[in-house]
């Protein structure tokens, strides 16, 4: 599956980061599908693009749902990044999610109202 690797390059996935297909750009024409070869991809990595296809699906999920350890799962993920057909979009860092103090503050707000 991963080829003998175990690293995924310079891409590093966090557990909670969500996975997107990305659409084919209309102005190159179909990536696959019916009017194009199938994705130069192997099955494991075809079914990461269908399960990612309808909703986007965190790599924890992806693990669980192929069944594959989250090393695996990631190689592979880091494969169809860089073919670009995926979309990854990462965790907010802590630093700029709000202070709980003032989520808080509005919560007792709200609740004067």
């Amino acid at each position: 599956m991963t080829r003998g690797r175990t690293g995924t390059g310079e891409q590093q996935f966090d557990l909670i980061a969500l996975v997107i297909t990305e659409p084919p750009d209309p102005a190159v024409g179909p990536a696959f599908g019916p009017a194009a070869s199938e994705p130069p991809v192997g099955p494991e990595q075809a079914r990461i693009l269908a399960l990612c296809r309808a909703t986007p699906l965190s790599v924890a999920e992806l693990a669980a749902d192929l069944d594959l350890p989250v090393g695996v799962v990631r190689v592979l993920l880091g494969d169809l990044l860089t073919a670009g057909l995926i979309r990854v979009r990462r965790p907010v860092p802590p630093a700029l999610l709000p202070d709980e103090r003032i989520l808080q503050e509005v919560i007792r707000g709200l609740r004067a109202l």
